[in-house]
């Protein structure tokens, strides 16, 4: 069983960004530049836009942070997202999720210009992702598809199961994996999909991306099987300072041993789901996806 550092490879990429930056500072242009709108202290959200600031600052990149109350109107948030999108010294920006329940999400997300959508989620990137257009491609699929390419595991004619169909992980990496260069059979399982155990266990390359902690066991795998775990729930626990612990999507301590390679939870799938912003971001300021 290889374990599959998501922290390691996120270090790299990381650096690779940082040299970049420096490149592009060298030849008198500014430094790359993103942007988080964070509403209310939900702490899940506090600590992830906290780790997406100091990224930047670990690449170089110039980051802003516009907080907004619990109680902002969307029209509000609305107006200082088309401010935000006719910022020409704004490479990208994010609204980081959830929102308060008076504040339509999907509203908000197809607000943003696709032009500085660095997560991915406008309506027009999702479409230029699945027809194969150059797009931003939302954080955590492409963070997946980068691992599977930087440990160098065969992903052509192997048969995928992705268990989860959001609009964040499990539609598009679906997507993603059986594009042409990935070349996979794609099955996307869900809450209704019958005889879920045998459909895993087919798989040689399983992800779990469906929000339930240790949901896949180790009956549901596959000998040596690439499992990659997406989960990130927070439980209680008296083991923890904090009080609480990351728990993925499988049990890792049944499931490891039956793996070629597995993600684990924390340090796996995370790490890179942040560095795929910065990516996006890069990207943008080099105008690579919108010429």
């Amino acid at each position: 069983m290889i374990l599959i550092d998501g922290k390691k490879i996120a270090s790299e990429i990381k650096q690779e960004i940082a040299q970049e930056v420096k490149n592009i500072i060298e030849t008198g242009k500014r430094a790359p530049h993103l942007a988080a709108i964070l509403v209310g202290h939900d702490g899940g959200s506090e600590t992830y836009v906290a780790y997406k600031i100091k990224d930047c600052e670990v690449v170089g990149f110039k980051s802003t942070l516009v907080r907004f109350e619990d109680d902002v109107t969307e029209e509000e948030l609305l107006n200082k997202i088309n401010e935000l999108n006719n910022d020409d010294s704004l490479d990208g920006f994010i609204v980081q999720l959830p929102l308060p329940k008076h504040i339509s999400e999907q509203k908000i997300i197809e607000a943003i210009d696709p032009k500085k959508d660095v997560d991915g989620f406008h309506p027009i990137n999702v479409g230029r992702t699945v027809i194969g257009l150059p797009s931003f491609v939302s954080a955590t699929p492409f963070g997946i598809i980068e691992l599977l390419k930087r440990y160098n595991i065969e992903t052509s004619g192997k048969n995928c199961v992705v268990i989860g169909r959001s609009n964040i992980v499990g539609r598009p990496l679906s997507v993603l994996m059986s594009q042409k260069s990935i070349n996979a059979t794609v099955t996307v399982a869900h809450s209704r999909t019958k005889d879920l155990k045998g459909l895993c266990k087919s798989a040689d390359i399983l992800v779990a991306a469906l929000g339930s902690p240790e949901f896949v066991k180790e009956d549901m795998v596959k000998e040596g099987a690439v499992v990659i775990d997406v989960g990130t729930t927070r439980v209680k626990s008296d083991q923890t300072k904090s009080g609480w612990k990351l728990k993925g999507d499988v049990l890792f301590e049944e499931v490891a041993d039956k793996c070629s390679y597995i993600t684990p939870v924390p340090g796996g799938v995370g790490p890179m789901t942040r560095v795929s912003l910065l990516h996006n971001t890069l990207l943008s300021a080099k105008k690579e996806i919108y010429k």
